[in-house]
């Protein structure tokens, strides 16, 4: 462990790993639980107290593996984020590859819509906004990774997105998840019309920055 993640877990950012497989069992049983309670209340009601009367456990017994709540929440939020980063990369994985860039950027738009919508937990954990420098460090990273995966598939179809700076791949992504959070703070799920908002920007900010290798 690193000297800045060893700081970030002795101030309760940070879950503890276990070791023993019934530990793990039980701390899987302990996120998917709290995610069960974002989903129903949001961020209001939840504290590790209220999270260990819904289990039916002591308290040490959560507190053993998170020490606060915000400790609970950045480990969900890396969760989900691995999860959506794996959907992303295996979609990319389908595309085909002379198929128009602008064709492409929306089937990726709806790749990350469906992943929400079929994931509420993963609405309530990553587009309520991050609840600590962790997990909005964990948020920006793996938005830099999914422009990443974006530059390459533009690559891919012969077109370079210069890597900055600014990262025009990663401006294109947080561009689009911003738009995902919009619609899950005016209306508590994502819509069809902010999933094509999303789109639209991602493409319109695309095209302004990349016009001579789009030409």
């Amino acid at each position: 462990m690193s000297r800045s993640a060893k700081l970030l877990q002795n101030q309760g950012t940070l879950a503890r790993k276990p070791q023993q497989q019934r530990a793990k069992d039980r701390v899987d049983q302990v996120l998917a639980t709290a995610e069960g309670m974002l989903v129903e209340s949001g961020f209001a009601g939840f504290s590790i107290p209220a999270l260990a009367e819904r289990l039916g456990y002591p308290r040490a017994t959560v507190y053993k593996f998170f020490p606060t709540p915000y400790a609970v929440l950045n480990e969900l939020a890396e969760r989900q984020l691995a999860a959506l980063e794996a959907h992303l990369g295996r979609y990319a994985e389908s595309l085909i590859e002379a198929e128009d860039w602008r064709v492409m950027v929306t089937r990726m738009v709806n790749a990350a819509s469906d992943f929400y919508i079929s994931n509420p937990a993963a609405q309530a954990v990553l587009l309520a906004g991050p609840v600590s420098d962790t997990s909005f460090r964990a948020l920006e990273y793996s938005i830099a990774r999914l422009g990443r995966l974006t530059r390459d598939l533009f690559a891919q179809r012969g077109i370079v997105i210069p890597e900055g700076p600014p990262d025009v791949a990663a401006l294109a992504v947080e561009f689009g998840t911003a738009s995902f959070r919009m619609s899950y703070f005016f209306h508590g799920k994502i819509t069809p019309e902010y999933t094509k908002a999303s789109a639209d920007v991602m493409l319109a900010f695309l095209s302004q920055r990349l016009g001579h290798e789009l030409a």
